[in-house]
């Protein structure tokens, strides 16, 4: 527990007091405010990787490259500070809200540390870039390091930039503001796209720029240094936002006596499990760069294909778990344990009735989605394989994220760690099998395979710990509910196959996959029949989880129809 402020204080004026709870419906709505600014974001970030593909290729060395060099700064923002913020912020703000000052004091001391914390750890690793693209990049050829390592000396930074994006977003949310969270991050795609769009227009495409020997200082500064900007203001914009949550945001250095002895005991455990999870992401990077050049899926391909399978993972996983944490966090600090168990059940089940029909649905359009952004057959092919080994993952993947943010709740990082160790073990092994066994062409797929096993280990691992402490959980009701949905998502796929089949197949030839409008169009056809299927197939066997979604949306429908009738 934090200590309190006394209503004397300084702090008692900073920060209004807020509601203990919200009640299902701010759920619903908190959750659609989150996933309505994920989606644009997203639709961005994708229109981002097309342009980027268009500039620097797909299988290409530069790209590759690029594609480390840029993904060092997320690796040891991760590291440091990620799942930190994360894990303990919400938790412990909304403990301190019961504190005489609502959290004032509390609040103002821990961004304040934040701030320097992810200010010196940025410092410290961009003068150790040159370090850090050795250390990742093993499997690259001089050259490649070379350039990855300029690339990396602009990128870096951004680390500072996560930090102060996260630190503050994760505030605001547990204060109960979601918008800006979710929203900002357009602002930083729509700076990204512009610098991409500005590089093409002043130095040329991808093919111009396979060999990493020919870039030039300029190139370098437009490209990493326009995706650092992205994230700069994507920060800073949250600033603005401090005042819609009761926060007057003053720099405390004075950081004994206010409780953060218990964030930190909670935030070593989970340290660990970011520090484990590193390992992965060494091994990860060593292995899918000793494939780079030849025309194979390598670092970049994995990174594009992860963002793609990100896309339906983060617009509804994460915003639904996002506004679920605070309230699953107030109910631990309370003692309603039941309700916690509801709020598990409710989740995974409303989350798996969008996911179930994502994996199905995105696995059969993987080659046009993948078409939009290769730049040729070969690179739409290479793509959609390592994009269809993600996708195996995204279930158990969506159920451990849940859960996940349960052991956060709960305070009880300790088991997530041991759990951790566990799943980075067995993928450690697999990755190191597949760089040792499997052909440079299929070493990307192979390691997508080896996550989604110690990603499914993890999954019915950490069920089966949770039960363990915290009790009867809906195992079954959720089982049941998985299958219905995958009943209904088989014959959707089985639509959407037919109909990219009439739209002449997605052979070279084929119209979806001939170029990146014809893709779209084709998705944009076999998507909506898949939808049309699948929640017509669960409304007609009356499946509650869509019920009740959707009836209050009609009821609110047919109020509206009869106020308008009666007005007439």
């Amino acid at each position: 527990m934090t200590e309190p402020v006394s209503e004397g204080s300084d702090a008692a004026s900073i920060i209004d007091v807020p509601e203990p709870a919200r009640p299902a419906s701010s759920i619903g709505r908190s959750s659609a405010l989150l996933a309505s600014g994920t989606l644009v974001s997203r639709v961005l970030g994708l229109v981002s990787i097309i342009v980027l593909s268009v500039a620097i290729g797909v299988n290409s060395s530069a790209g590759d490259t690029f594609a480390l060099a840029n993904q060092l700064p997320n690796n040891i923002y991760s590291l440091v500070a990620g799942g930190l913020l994360s894990a303990v912020i919400v938790p412990q703000i909304v403990k301190s809200s019961l504190n005489d000052d609502g959290g004032a004091g509390f609040i103002n001391k821990l961004l304040t540390i934040g701030f320097v914390a992810v200010f010196i750890v940025t410092v410290i690793a961009t003068a150790c870039a040159p370090l850090l693209v050795s250390l990742y990049g093993g499997g690259f050829r001089d050259t490649n390091i070379g350039l990855a390592t300029a690339l990396a000396y602009w990128c870096l930074p951004q680390i500072m930039f996560y930090g102060l994006y996260s630190l503050l977003g994760e505030t605001l949310n547990a204060r109960g503001v979601f918008g800006p969270f979710s929203w900002a991050p357009v602002l930083n795609n729509v700076v990204a796209i512009g610098g991409l769009l500005t590089f093409i227009a002043v130095f040329g495409g991808a093919m111009e720029y396979k060999d990493p020997s020919q870039w030039t200082i300029a190139e370098i500064a437009l490209l990493a240094g326009s995706a650092t900007l992205g994230i700069a203001a994507q920060a800073f914009s949250l600033f603005f936002f401090l005042g819609r949550a009761g926060i007057k945001f003053r720099p405390d250095f004075g950081w004994r006596g206010v409780g953060l002895g218990n964030t930190g005991r909670a935030a070593s455990w989970v340290f660990g499990i970011f520090l484990v999870s590193q390992i992965s992401g060494v091994v990860e990077l060593n292995v899918s760069s000793s494939a780079s050049g030849g025309g194979n899926a390598s670092v970049n391909a994995m990174k594009i294909g992860w963002l793609m399978y990100m896309l339906p993972h983060s617009i509804v996983t994460v915003s639904i778990v996002t506004a679920y944490f605070t309230r699953m966090s107030t109910h631990v600090r309370d003692g309603r344990f039941d309700e916690l168990r509801n709020d598990i059940s409710s989740a995974i089940r409303s989350i798996l009735l969008i996911m179930i029909f994502a994996a199905v649905g995105l696995g059969v359009l993987s080659l046009p989605f993948s078409a939009v952004f290769g730049n040729d057959y070969g690179e739409v092919l290479s793509l959609a394989g390592v994009y269809l080994g993600f996708l195996t993952g995204l279930v158990p993947f969506t159920v451990f994220f849940v859960l996940l943010r349960v052991y956060y709740a709960l305070g009880k990082t300790r088991w997530a760690f041991f759990i951790q160790v566990i799943q980075t073990s067995v993928y450690v092994v697999l990755a190191l099998l597949v760089g040792a066994l499997a052909p440079h062409e299929w070493t990307a797929v192979g390691l997508t395979l080896a996550l989604t096993t110690a990603v499914t280990v993890q999954a019915v691992l950490s069920a089966l710990v949770l039960r363990r402490h915290l009790g009867q959980l809906d195992v079954g009701g959720v089982v049941m509910q998985a299958l219905w949905f995958l009943a209904a998502a088989i014959p959707a796929g089985a639509v959407g196959w037919g109909i990219l089949q009439l739209l002449g197949g997605v052979g070279p030839d084929g119209f979806p996959v001939s170029n990146r409008l014809d893709a779209i169009l084709s998705m944009a056809a076999a998507g909506t029949a898949m939808a049309v299927v699948y929640f017509g197939v669960l409304w007609l066997t009356r499946n509650p989880e869509l019920r009740a979604f959707g009836e209050p949306l009609i009821d609110k429908l047919r109020r509206k129809n009869r106020t308008v009738d009666s007005r007439e």
